[in-house]
């Protein structure tokens, strides 16, 4: 099949497809006469498998590391279930971050009250504040699947 018709069944785009084969997710595809990529049912298989790891947060080496243990079906699986224990235990951590998030975002809202500025804005005012004062803990990378395995 064409990149076209694989970006259709798995509903990923196909500029993502051409990214997953640059950096090894993806093997490349064999070419037809016309220099097109023709793509088997191992390459939507693998795709899939990429989509649903995507889906539950993991980074592209958690993957990485996912498909090489695949890849050995005969061995012992604690290696797999290392990595997922690493992932939930980061997973955990996110979700500690966001409960506490969530309860200063609570605070600044109630800071507002009716009939006030903009200069008078409690909220804003909390945010200046907020932002010059430093943070002491050091703060994780939030962006959805760029945690790296072991980190938690």
């Amino acid at each position: 099949m064409k990149i076209g018709e694989l970006a259709k069944t798995t509903a990923i785009p196909a500029e993502t497809i051409r990214y997953y084969e640059k950096i090894g997710l993806l093997p490349e595809p064999d070419r037809d006469n016309s220099g097109y990529r023709s793509y088997r049912n191992a390459h939507l298989d693998r795709l899939l498998f990429i989509k649903r790891c995507r889906n539950l947060d993991m980074a592209q080496d958690e993957i990485r590391e996912l498909i090489r243990l695949a890849e050995q079906p005969e061995a012992d699986c604690s290696e797999v279930d290392a990595l997922l224990a690493r992932h939930l235990n980061h997973v955990r951590e996110r979700l500690k971050e966001l409960a506490s998030l969530e309860e200063t975002l609570e605070q600044l809202q109630e800071a507002c009250t009716d009939g006030r500025t903009v200069r008078e804005c409690g909220i804003l005012g909390g945010l200046s504040t907020e932002l010059e004062t430093p943070e002491s803990e050091d703060r994780h990378n939030h962006v959805p699947g760029t945690h790296g395995p072991g980190q938690n």
